[in-house]
């Protein structure tokens, strides 16, 4: 599976900075924006398998706003939210809105790469079901035209053998002829 695309999105530069930086040691293909008016611009010209979002922002656009956007542009897209004050009720309004899950701010690096890891894991299980569904399709239809093939077969055979019966019973044909002809027919 190649690097995963992520798109950091925070107001704060220091963390931003210190954020891509490990990111990107650790192999992702990181890119960030400042706000989330930035990450709606990025978001909608580009595809990212990960959106990393702080929920409060400077502006109008909140992570909320950017989870809203990412899931309208590619509902392959998971967004893991960050927030200083995580409630139930908030875990719960992110999730319903498609949030992959949340972490805590100030954020634990190690916990983050945890959680896009956990992303990873979920994307390459989603391609694997979507190869055994390709696969099972191709087997299905395999197995479709066998039966059908086995089926014309028997229907051949069938109509072989009530010939051949017919020729056994036939008494005004010469033995012999009858087993010349049974065995033309075979």
């Amino acid at each position: 599976m190649d690097p995963l695309k992520l798109l950091m999105v925070d107001g704060d530069p220091f963390t931003l900075k210190t954020l891509k930086k490990k990111l990107e040691q650790e192999g992702y293909d990181v890119e960030t924006a400042q706000n989330g008016m930035e990450a709606c611009e990025f978001i909608s010209e580009n595809f990212y398998d990960v959106v990393i979002t702080s929920l409060a922002m400077p502006g109008n656009v909140n992570g909320m706003d950017v989870l809203s956007a990412a899931k309208t542009k590619n509902s392959q897209t998971e967004v893991i939210l960050l927030t200083a004050r995580v409630t139930a009720e908030h875990a719960i309004e992110a999730m319903r809105k498609g949030a992959f899950d949340y972490l805590q701010e100030p954020i634990n690096v190690y916990e983050l790469i945890f959680r896009i890891e956990k992303v990873k894991s979920h994307k390459q299980l989603i391609n694997d079901v979507q190869d055994l569904r390709e696969a099972m399709d191709v087997t299905e239809s395999n197995a479709a035209q066998t039966i059908q093939n086995l089926e014309m077969t028997v229907e051949n055979l069938k109509n072989t053998l009530f010939e051949i019966k017919n020729v056994i019973n036939n008494n005004n044909i010469d033995q012999g002829k009858r087993i010349d002809k049974i065995l033309s027919m075979i």
